[in-house]
C-alpha cells in the first residue's frame, strides 16, 4: 500500500470501490420505499404514520451508534494501509464485541426508552399506538443491527466493497420478501414490517459473521488475543468514536425533529413528508457510495503515509460525487411525482408531494460536498471537526431557520432542513480546506 496513484488511477479505483457501494446502499432506501408502499396502501394513513414514527425512533437509537461503523471503517483502512494485519483482525474482534454489549443493552432498557422515544415525537393517538406496536419488535433486532455495523465497516475498510455489497442485498431483498409476505399475504400491518426487519437483520449477521471468520483462518490465537483483553485497545476505538456519537446523535436529532415538526403539523403532513424523505435518502446512500470509498482509499493512503494519493483520492471522489448530484436532481425534477404516485394512492399524500417536491430537488446538489467531507474526515479518523461542524450547523442555522420561518409551515420546515444540509457542506468543506493549506492533514510530509 505503500505505492501512490496517478490522478487516473485515483479516479478509476474510486468509482469501482464506490459502485458497488452505491447498489447496496440504494437498497436500504429502496427497502423504505417498499415499506412506504406496502402500508401506504392500506386503507388508513395511521399504517404508515406508525412505521415512519417507529422507524425514526430505530434510525435515532441504533444511528446513534452508528460510530461502530464509521469508526470501524477509518482505523481499519489506516491499519490495513500500514500493513497491520494483526491489527486488523483485532480490531475486527473488539468492535463486535462492544457492538453485542451496546445491542443486550438496548433491549434491556427498552421498557423505559420506546415510550420516552415517542412520546418525544409526538403524532396522533392512531399513529403512536401503531408505532407502539413496531417498536417493541423491532428493539429486539439490536445486536445484530450493529454487529451488522461493524461487519460492513470492517470490509469497508479493507477495500471488499463488493462483501458489503452482498451483506446489505441479503438483508434488504430478505427484508422486502417478508415485507410482502406479512403484510400483503398474511394481512399483517406495522407489526408485520417490524418482523420482516428483525428476521434479515439477524440473517445478514449469520453470513457476515461467517464471511469475517475466514480472515481468522491460518492466525495463530496468541497474535490475536488482544480481542478479548488489551484495555488500550478499547480506549482507543471508543476516543475515535467519541465525537463520532455526538455528530451522528445531532444529525439522527435533525431527522427526528423535522418528523416530529411534520406529526404536529397533522397527519397528512407526516405521511407527506415521509414520501419526499424516500427521495431525499434514495439520494443520499447514491451520494455515500463515494463517501464510503473515500473513507476506504484516504484511510489506507494516510496509514501508507501518501499525501499525494490522498490529494487524488479527495479530487476524483469529488467529480464522482458533483456528477451523482446533478443526475439525481434531474431525475427528480423530471419525475418526481410519478415516482410519488407510486408510492401511495392517498390524493391528499400525493397532492403534498407535488407541492414540496422542489425542496427535494435541490437536495442533492446542496449536499453533495457535505456527504464527500464526512468520508474524508472519517477515514482521517478526524472526528472533532466533524462533532464541531454539525453542532454548528444544527444550533446556528438548522433550529434558528425552523423558528424564523414558522410562519410558512411545512415550507418552513423544508427550508430549515435545506438550510442545516448547505451549513454542514460549507463548513466541513472550509475545514478541509483550510487544513489542507496549512499542511496538517500529513503535518510530517509535504503535500504535492
Amino acid at each position: 500500500m505503500t505505492d501512490s496513484m496517478t490522478t487516473a488511477s485515483a479516479r478509476r479505483r474510486v468509482g469501482a470501490l464506490a459502485w458497488p457501494l452505491i447498489l447496496s446502499n440504494i437498497t436500504v432506501p429502496l427497502l423504505g420505499l417498499v415499506d412506504t408502499a406496502v402500508v401506504g396502501h392500506l386503507p388508513d394513513s395511521r399504517y404508515l404514520g406508525g412505521v415512519t414514527l417507529g422507524a425514526t425512533l430505530f434510525s435515532f437509537l441504533f444511528w446513534g451508534f452508528g460510530f461502530l461503523r464509521m469508526g470501524t471503517t477509518g482505523l481499519t483502512a489506516q491499519a490495513h494501509g500500514a500493513g497491520d494485519r494483526d491489527g486488523v483482525i483485532r480490531l475486527l474482534g473488539q468492535s463486535l464485541l462492544l457492538a453485542a454489549g451496546i445491542g443486550v443493552l438496548l433491549i434491556a432498557i427498552h421498557p423505559v426508552v420506546i415510550p420516552l422515544g415517542l412520546g418525544w415525537l409526538g403524532g396522533s393517538d392512531a399513529v403512536s399506538a401503531e408505532a407502539q406496536i413496531y417498536a417493541q419488535l423491532r428493539v429486539l433486532s439490536a445486536p445484530a443491527v450493529l454487529a451488522n455495523y461493524v461487519l460492513i465497516g470492517w470490509f469497508l475498510g479493507r477495500g471488499f466493497s463488493r462483501v458489503t455489497l452482498l451483506l446489505m442485498v441479503v438483508n434488504n431483498l430478505v427484508n422486502i420478501v417478508l415485507d410482502l409476505v406479512f403484510v400483503v399475504g398474511f394481512g399483517m400491518t406495522t407489526d408485520g414490517v417490524a418482523l420482516a426487519s428483525v428476521i434479515a437483520d439477524y440473517t445478514t449477521v449469520l453470513l457476515g459473521l461467517g464471511l469475517a471468520m475466514a480472515a481468522w483462518r491460518g492466525m495463530q490465537w496468541r497474535r490475536v488475543t488482544g480481542v478479548f483483553g488489551d484495555p488500550a485497545g478499547y480506549r482507543r476505538l471508543l476516543s475515535v468514536n467519541s465525537a463520532l456519537f455526538i455528530r451522528t446523535v445531532c444529525l439522527l436529532f435533525a431527522f427526528a425533529f423535522f418528523h416530529a415538526q411534520g406529526a404536529a403539523i397533522g397527519d397528512t403532513t407526516l405521511a407527506v413528508n415521509a414520501v419526499l424523505l424516500q427521495f431525499v435518502l434514495l439520494a443520499s446512500y447514491g451520494l455515500d457510495g463515494f463517501a464510503h470509498a473515500a473513507e476506504s482509499l484516504v484511510g489506507q493512503r494516510i496509514g501508507a503515509a501518501d499525501p499525494a494519493g490522498f490529494q487524488r483520492v479527495v479530487q476524483a471522489a469529488a467529480e464522482w460525487s458533483l456528477i451523482m448530484a446533478g443526475g439525481v436532481s434531474l431525475i427528480y425534477l423530471l419525475g418526481g411525482e410519478a415516482l410519488a404516485a407510486l408510492l401511495t394512492d392517498l390524493p391528499e399524500v400525493r397532492e403534498g408531494a407535488g407541492e414540496y417536491l422542489i425542496w427535494v430537488v435541490a437536495m442533492p446538489l446542496l449536499a453533495a460536498v457535505s456527504y464527500l467531507m464526512d468520508g474524508v474526515f472519517i477515514g482521517a479518523t478526524r472526528t472533532r471537526a466533524m462533532r464541531d461542524t454539525m453542532l454548528l450547523s444544527l444550533g446556528l442555522v438548522y433550529l434558528p431557520v425552523w423558528w424564523l420561518a414558522q410562519p410558512l409551515a411545512n415550507h418552513g420546515l423544508w427550508l430549515a432542513f435545506i438550510a442545516f444540509t448547505l451549513a454542514r457542506s460549507v463548513l466541513l468543506g472550509g475545514v478541509f480546506l483550510r487544513d489542507w493549506r496549512r499542511g496538517r492533514w500529513f503535518p510530517s510530509a509535504t503535500a504535492n
